[in-house]
Parts: structure tokens; C-alpha cells; sequence
């Protein structure tokens, strides 16, 4: 059978579910028959992270998934993905509710607030309801352990029903390895030409540093995003 690793060490949003997507689609047109997916999360985006579990539940090929330091939050379903789930014995998962994120001074009418309380609503039903078909646990248990932010080690997991085993060992020497979320950018040398100086001419030079910019959905008037 042909194998491959994927270590995926990153947040769950929508450049390193882009990145995973598009590993899995290379592997797929590689024939790849079985994927490892060695995953340490702290969560992220709710609708990123159920696509994923979504995409790997429909494809073709057999899903192992690895916690290998701490599965949390929504990284619980993308775990869940797993046709067989594994942990090493130092580890941990968390599972919890779900939240709204706002950005800016936002208002809301009365239509907008049920709309995101409804939003809300349906990712709550949908993660309790995917950990309970994989745990086999009862939903109102899931929910009920939802709200008391339950962290789990892997012995407790294991009990859960969310792994099947635990053991150290992830990969062969040989494996077929690919990474999400560990690349980290390298400062690019650049050239800033000047004017020519003609003596005693002051010359200021101003830095300006472009603004950090996080993406979320958007609704008609409101910018938001839910995150587990």
C-alpha cells in the first residue's frame, strides 16, 4: 500500500487548511491509498476545520490521524477524520463550546443577532455531534463536556473513545514526509536607493510597516468569524 506523512503543526484557518488541501489533492493524483496525518493544534476556525474533517472523510483514501502534543478545539474534529486515531503517551485533547469573534466597533439589529446566534447554534450541534458518532458517546454527554471544557489525556481519550491506541512511534526513516504550518518566512535583503547627498542637505527617512490583517467571514454588515 502506498503511504504518506503529513505533519500539520499549525492554528486551523484558511492558509493552512489551503496548504493541507492542497498536499492532499497532490498525493491523490500520486495514487497515495493511505495518509498519515500527524496533527498539533490549538484550534481555529470552525468552518476550516470541518471542511477538512469533511474532505477526508469523502476522499478516497484510508485516514490515519496522530495526536502528537495537543489536539485542541476544532482540531478535535479534524482528529475525529481518522478511520484509525493514535496519541503518544504525552499528550492531550480539549474539547469545548463554540465562540463568535467580532471585529471593530460592530452593530448588530435584532435580525443580525439571531442570524449569528443561529450560526452559532449549528456549529455547536454539528462538533457534538461528530464527536459523539466517533466516540460513540451519547450527544448530551458531548454537549455537557463541550460546556465544562473537558481536557482529556491520553488514557482518557482512549476511554473516550477517541483513540484507538497509544504508542510513540509516528513515521518509518523512510516516509514519504510533508509539513503544514512550520515555515517560517525569511527576511528578504532589499536595496533602498538614495539621492545623491549635496553637503549640507538634511535627509529624513520615514519607516512605514504595513498593518497586521486577519481575514473573517463576512455577513452583510457584520465581519465575523467563530472560532473552537
Amino acid at each position: 500500500m502506498k503511504e504518506t506523512y503529513i505533519r500539520f503543526m499549525a492554528p486551523i484557518h484558511q492558509q493552512s487548511t489551503a496548504t493541507l488541501l492542497q498536499i492532499l489533492d497532490n498525493k491523490l493524483k500520486e495514487k497515495y491509498e493511505r495518509i498519515h496525518l500527524m496533527i498539533s493544534s490549538p484550534g481555529g476556525s470552525v468552518f476550516h476545520g470541518i471542511s477538512i474533517y469533511n474532505f477526508l472523510k469523502g476522499a478516497p483514501f484510508e485516514v490515519y490521524t496522530y495526536n502528537f502534543g495537543s489536539v485542541d478545539s476544532i482540531g478535535v474534529v479534524v482528529f475525529c477524520a481518522g478511520n484509525k486515531r493514535f496519541s503518544v503517551p504525552h499528550a492531550r485533547f480539549l474539547i469545548h463550546g463554540v465562540s463568535a469573534q467580532f471585529v471593530g466597533n460592530q452593530s448588530l439589529d435584532e435580525k443580525g443577532l439571531e442570524e449569528r446566534l443561529k450560526g452559532l447554534q449549528i456549529d455547536y450541534q454539528n462538533i457534538a455531534r461528530l464527536v459523539a458518532d466517533t466516540t460513540q458517546q451519547p450527544a448530551d454527554k458531548v454537549q455537557n463536556d463541550m460546556n465544562d471544557r473537558t481536557t482529556l489525556n491520553p488514557q482518557e481519550a482512549k476511554d473516550y473513545g477517541l483513540v484507538h491506541e497509544i504508542k510513540s512511534d509516528l513515521f518509518p526513516i523512510d516516509a514519504d514526509l510533508s509539513v503544514v504550518g512550520e515555515n517560517i518566512p525569511q527576511s528578504q535583503p532589499f536595496t533602498l536607493p538614495l539621492p545623491q547627498v549635496v553637503p549640507g542637505q538634511q535627509i529624513h527617512v520615514q519607516h512605514m510597516t504595513m498593518p497586521k490583517v486577519e481575514g473573517f467571514t463576512r455577513s452583510a454588515d457584520l465581519d465575523y468569524g467563530t472560532s473552537f
